[in-house]
């Protein structure tokens, strides 16, 4: 039998439970695992499991598993480990939907839990969901129940101009992300977002962050990557990966939106980042390849891992509220001249020069070192 494991995110690597699922599968045929999603990467690293796991492509969890689909695997297994179940069935849900409805997916969901469960997407894939159940100590959810449950919960209609989603399992004063921006905070478990001519407009059961809806911008909110709570819970020992930089000159690179992929920077020498939750995201991703960043923040943070890691060199700025934006702006236009990566000879110097910016504008700012 040939398998094609997607892993999703990075809690079911953190937990171990990825490593045990690819071992147990190989019982059953030849195996192959890549990632679906992006904050999965890190922890992939963290756990030297990327020769295992691969990380090089940037898929969504249903490109990944429509590229099994396409490699013709037998069974494509979806592994997960949601913030609550109800999560994590809607996300399976979600998957599964954006796949040929002959995929052959099979998911395990929060393998540990005592909600930990295991869902036959295609109703002739029961008799090896019952199996993995036996095997895992885990319960079967049935596909139809889960279908069931997110359609009668779900209060959202869509107008031709105004599209409502909800979102499920979301607990009060968690984040709401969507396509990685911060868009605003839940107050409530009944939370959905409004979109009004591709602008969210709206945030039912929460609050609206405004500054992080001007980020994010137009938006498909109905198929847009939609989170909540942390982006990694887990408090794990970072790996820091060997340098194979080998250029004479000095490589620095722009970062101002936090959804962007970050994992293509590895290679600078240092990437200056704009906005608290870019900043905080960037910097903790990069530490795993001892790249420094220089970060532009006001202040205005939302708590988006449980800890952050900055490599050495590293320096934040933090400004009066609202001025992230004008200053990064500023760098671009005038030390980047509107291009992505520039090279320079002195990484001091440079940060000279971004420190000089920053006076010409405000005399009110807070430098951190690292």
């Amino acid at each position: 039998m040939k398998i094609g494991v997607v892993v999703h995110g990075p809690e079911i690597v953190d937990s171990g439970f990825a490593l045990k699922i690819l071992k147990l599968m190989e019982d059953y045929g030849e195996v192959q695992a890549r990632l679906g999603g992006t904050m999965g990467r890190t922890a992939v690293i963290d756990s030297n499991l990327e020769n295992i796991i691969d990380i090089t492509q940037k898929l969504l969890p249903s490109q990944s598993v429509d590229r099994f689909n396409q490699e013709d695997a037998d069974l494509i297994l979806l592994i997960n480990y949601g913030k609550s179940s109800i999560t994590g069935h809607a996300f399976g849900f979600k998957v599964f939907n954006h796949c040929p409805s002959n995929t052959p997916l099979l998911q395990i969901e929060r393998p540990g839990e005592k909600d930990g469960s295991v869902v036959a997407w295609r109703e002739d894939l029961q008799k090896m969901a019952k199996d993995l159940a036996e095997r895992m100590n885990l319960r079967i959810v049935s596909a139809q129940s889960i279908t069931e449950f997110i359609v009668s919960s779900d209060p959202c209609q869509k107008e031709s101009e105004r599209i409502c989603r909800k979102i499920a399992g979301v607990s009060p004063g968690e984040n709401i992300f969507v396509n990685g921006i911060v868009v605003g905070r839940s107050i409530s478990e009944e939370v959905a977002l409004v979109a009004e001519n591709g602008i969210i407009a709206e945030l039912i059961g929460g609050k609206l962050k405004v500054h992080g809806v001007e980020k994010l911008g137009p938006v498909d909110l109905e198929h847009a990557i939609v989170k909540t709570g942390l982006l990694r819970k887990s408090r794990v020992k970072p790996r820091v990966l060997k340098s194979k930089k080998t250029r004479p000159h000095l490589s620095v690179s722009y970062l101002n939106h936090a959804a962007e992929d970050i994992y293509r920077l590895r290679d600078a020498d240092m990437v200056v980042t704009v906005g608290d939750d870019t900043t905080l995201v960037a910097a903790d991703i990069l530490y795993r390849f001892n790249v420094p960043i220089i970060g532009i923040t006001d202040g205005d943070l939302d708590k988006v891992v449980e800890e952050g890691f900055k490599a050495e060199g590293s320096l934040v700025v933090e400004l009066e509220s609202g001025l992230d934006d004008i200053i990064g702006e500023k760098i671009f236009m005038e030390l980047f001249q509107s291009r992505e990566t520039i090279e320079i000879e002195n990484m001091e110097n440079f940060k000279s020069k971004i420190l000089q910016i920053i006076k010409k504008t405000t005399p009110h700012y807070l430098v951190k070192y690292n």
